[in-house]
């Protein structure tokens, strides 16, 4: 297959991947993205698209699915092409400069430069070891809520005690039939106001907190669960009858290939100049929640500057012996708009 060639390849379709789609565009630079997941959005979409976010300037409040909707389709008059559904596998340099990218669907991309926006890396839940839970994944044991409507009516366990369990406990609240949340202990680790609310709740009797106990068992058959089996510190048991099992450990990450291609890591971050987002390796940059450098802040926020300075940093890589004349958007304008 002959290589397609493009001017920026970037590792990652999330919110700041996109973003930076959007600021290569305006300095006349096409992009090739990449992501492993099958669609934009990172861990926006695969975890919590309808969870909502409060701190994008404009947007007092924007769903998570929303926030992406409005980033590809700022992205879009630069016609990214996308490599969706499929992980880098490969990143080497080109003799002539550049860098040679390869998929694992096959497809082989060569950039005159690499933004690494991949958040975390890739990620997948942590599992409670609970014997025979593989039966009921997907039917009625989840590890992340896409819709709030698929659990109207029914009776919702939520194990865990940081933001991720008390904030889906808040929203479920308002459409399960019952939510019970199972925590070893009565002090949560989620945000001060979230857990105040999730007492009050508690106390309204809309949710139950199930505390200090932990998971011990699953009862059900062909995927539908009927009810879980916690257990106290002591050993004792009780039984909740639940249609739904939203376990909330955390996530385990991977960085996978991009651990091998000779950047420098701190703390599996990468490490990058804070004025322009650029690696250890001339020609690639990180930026987002992978990034690091002395006072980040991991921020969608941070992540849109840093795409903002990482494409300016690469104009020079992309058009060598070119003046960049900077303009406003509002002067410059963007390609299709007035």
């Amino acid at each position: 297959m002959e290589p397609q060639r493009t001017d920026v390849a970037i590792v990652g379709a999330g919110p700041v991947g996109l973003f930076a789609v959007f600021e290569c565009g305006m300095l006349k630079m096409h992009t090739h993205v990449f992501d492993a997941l099958d669609l934009p959005g990172g861990q926006c979409m695969a975890l919590y698209p309808e969870k909502p976010i409060y701190d994008i300037p404009a947007y007092p409040r924007v769903e998570a699915a929303m926030l992406v909707e409005r980033l590809a389709e700022q992205a879009q008059p630069f016609a990214p092409t996308y490599h969706l559904g499929h992980a880098v596998t490969a990143l080497t340099a080109e003799p002539s400069g550049g860098f040679r990218l390869a998929t694992a669907g096959g497809a082989v991309v060569i950039a005159k430069a690499v933004i690494v926006a991949a958040g975390v890396g890739a990620f997948g839940p942590n599992r409670p070891p609970l014997d025979g839970i593989e039966e009921f994944e997907g039917k009625s044991v989840f590890y992340l809520v896409k819709r709030r409507e698929d659990f109207r009516g029914k009776r919702v366990v939520i194990p865990g005690g940081g933001d991720s369990a008390v904030d889906w406990a808040l929203s479920l609240a308002d459409v399960a039939a019952k939510v019970m949340v199972i925590h070893r202990r009565a002090k949560f680790r989620a945000a001060p106001d979230s857990a105040a609310r999730l007492q009050a709740l508690a106390e309204e009797g809309r949710i139950e907190l199930v505390v200090p106990y932990q998971l011990h068992a699953l009862e059900g058959s062909n995927g539908a669960l009927t009810a879980v089996m916690v257990a106290d510190l002591d050993g004792k048991t009780r039984r909740l009858a639940a249609d739904i099992l939203l376990p909330f450990f955390g996530l385990s990450m991977n960085l996978g290939p991009i651990a091998e291609w000779g950047l420098n890591f701190e703390r599996n971050h990468i490490a990058v100049e804070p004025a322009t987002c650029a690696t250890s390796a001339p020609g690639i940059f990180a930026i987002g929640d992978i990034a690091t450098y002395p006072g980040k802040l991991k921020l969608i926020l941070s992540g849109f500057s840093e795409a903002a300075m990482a494409a300016h940093a690469i104009y020079p890589l992309v058009h060598p012996g070119e003046a960049l004349h900077f303009e406003y958007s509002t002067t410059k304008g963007v390609p299709g708009r007035s």
